[in-house]
């Protein structure tokens, strides 16, 4: 296992000290290393990050030492990263090191190691880069070959390409965050919000729920068959849902957590237009903010500096509205389950950040919830 801080030290030793990125737990220790030492900034998602970080990378350009900017992302994420990787880096020759993270590694047999989301990512993950014409490398986890790995990796950005390390489950030592984000024990917890969620809804609506603990916690409170559980796909739960309530006379609520909006806040305005044009009411999409990226660590989002409510009124929402307490949160759901008209509802409540103690995954296979859930809407 190699330990964080010399790896960090290492890197802004060699003139890659600021960071930016969506965090991953495999890489948690060097997000939080980051933080620590003030040299992170948090994106909303995988391209966003690239982008600022080749703005560093190229503000130092003729620099003496050079210096680059750095990019931490799951492999889940590197799709969104390979839009500014092959049309920003490559044609304007601006470097940048990236972390990515490889999650569903295969192991002895070839099986998925992890989530099923991380299926194919977990297969392609170098090979994509390579395709990309990016030269990436696995991050070495003995510290006797890291000034070696690093030595390469400086002399392919001083030739003007990007570089990436692909690293593996448990290759960096932890590093505790020194900041965690405040914790308001007054705020309702998820697991409270997904419960009034759940009882109003019953067979009267769909209900959706975003990737992470957010579909983890409702499958505990009981498995359903009008329950689907997204897995990936960090942000999409909105839209897959406004894509649902086009085509189906049934309510559908789809709950969102603030990082995952954030992620693809754009969603917004296409939610909203959807909506609009059908005017059938059928849409409510709820969003519970802890301010933090909660599966990876803890890490602070940039939810506290983003009125929600406020953006889904601007995008067109029908109704928007921040809830003060879970009592509002309730008659706000029962209101969108009574209208027959109208366009999305928009819901935001803050909770308190942690989840559920030991946890549990879904036993039910994602291909299975889609199916059962196909089932109730033809109900």
């Amino acid at each position: 296992m190699l330990q964080t801080e010399i790896l960090g030290d290492s890197l802004v030793r060699m003139g890659c000290e600021d960071f930016s990125g969506v965090p991953c737990s495999f890489l948690a220790p060097l997000f939080n290393y980051a933080l620590n030492n003030g040299r992170f900034t948090m994106a909303n998602n995988e391209g966003d990050a690239v982008a600022l970080a080749s703005g560093i990378s190229l503000a130092h350009l003729r620099s003496s030492p050079p210096r680059f900017g750095v990019v931490l992302l799951q492999n889940s994420g590197l799709c969104n990263a390979l839009s500014p990787l092959t049309s920003l880096n490559e044609p304007f020759a601006i470097p940048i090191l990236g972390f990515v993270s490889l999650r569903g590694e295969r192991d002895s047999s070839g099986r998925n190691t992890d989530e099923p989301q991380h299926n194919i990512m977990g297969a392609i993950t170098d090979k994509l880069l390579a395709l990309c014409e990016i030269e990436s490398m696995f991050l070495t986890d003995e510290p006797s070959a890291l000034q070696s790995q690093l030595a390469h990796a400086q002399g392919v950005l001083q030739s003007g390409k990007s570089f990436f390390f692909v690293v593996r489950k448990a290759c960096l030592a932890s590093v505790a965050l020194q900041q965690a984000p405040k914790q308001d024990s007054a705020l309702p917890t998820r697991l409270a919000a997904l419960a009034c969620v759940q009882n109003l809804a019953q067979n009267r609506a769909v209900v959706l729920a975003t990737t992470g603990k957010t579909g983890r916690e409702l499958y505990e409170l009981g498995d359903l068959q009008n329950q689907l559980y997204m897995v990936g796909s960090m942000g999409c739960v909105g839209t897959f849902g406004v894509g649902i309530a086009q085509k189906s006379s049934r309510k559908v609520i789809a709950i969102d957590g603030d990082g995952a909006a954030l992620m693809r806040l754009g969603a917004f305005a296409m939610n909203a237009q959807i909506a609009r044009e059908k005017n059938a009411g059928n849409f409510c999409h709820i969003l519970c903010d802890n301010q933090s990226h909660d599966s990876t660590g803890g890490q602070q989002s940039l939810s506290p500096f983003v009125d929600f409510a406020a953006v889904a009124r601007a995008c067109g929402y029908a109704h928007a509205r921040l809830c003060a307490n879970l009592e509002e949160l309730e008659r706000e759901i029962q209101g969108f389950l009574a209208q027959s008209a109208g366009g999305a509802v928009f819901l935001t409540l803050r909770i308190q950040g942690g989840s559920k103690k030991d946890l549990s995954r879904p036993k039910i296979t994602p291909r299975e919830v889609a199916e059962r859930l196909f089932g109730f809407l033809e109900r």
